[in-house]
């Protein structure tokens, strides 16, 4: 069982993306990502993958983002190397949303929402 505090990391982008949105921020402790929550209000092409600063892609390989209001979500068996990512302090977070994944419908109005626990 997971011990500890969890926090939530909310990203809302309001209207129609029209770039790659990349969020970063440094991890003021260790903490592990234990859920991700994503999506859009249409029904777009976008893609997000999360990481770190050294690698991208570390802790979620790029894959779709939830469309018309129902959020994806992503767990342990989705993360890479089915485990759940472990961040050390100063460890930069990045967060890359591709606004129209392959050239296809741009996002619009996306929310992005991380649970983390400490340790």
């Amino acid at each position: 069982t997971m011990q500890g505090n969890k926090q939530m990391v909310v990203i809302h982008i309001p209207g129609t993306l029209s770039a790659n949105i990349t969020p970063k921020w440094t991890a003021e402790h260790g903490m592990t990502l234990l859920h991700v929550s994503a999506v859009a209000s249409n029904d777009s092409s976008a893609t997000l993958k999360i990481g770190t600063s050294a690698d991208d892609d570390a802790f979620l390989a790029e894959a779709a983002i939830g469309d018309s209001g129902t959020p994806v979500e992503k767990a342990r068996a989705d993360f890479v190397g089915g485990e759940f990512p472990r961040l050390a302090k100063g460890d930069i977070v990045v967060l890359t949303l591709d606004y129209d994944g392959a050239s296809g419908t741009a996002a619009q109005n996306v929310t992005l929402a991380l649970t983390f626990a400490e340790g």
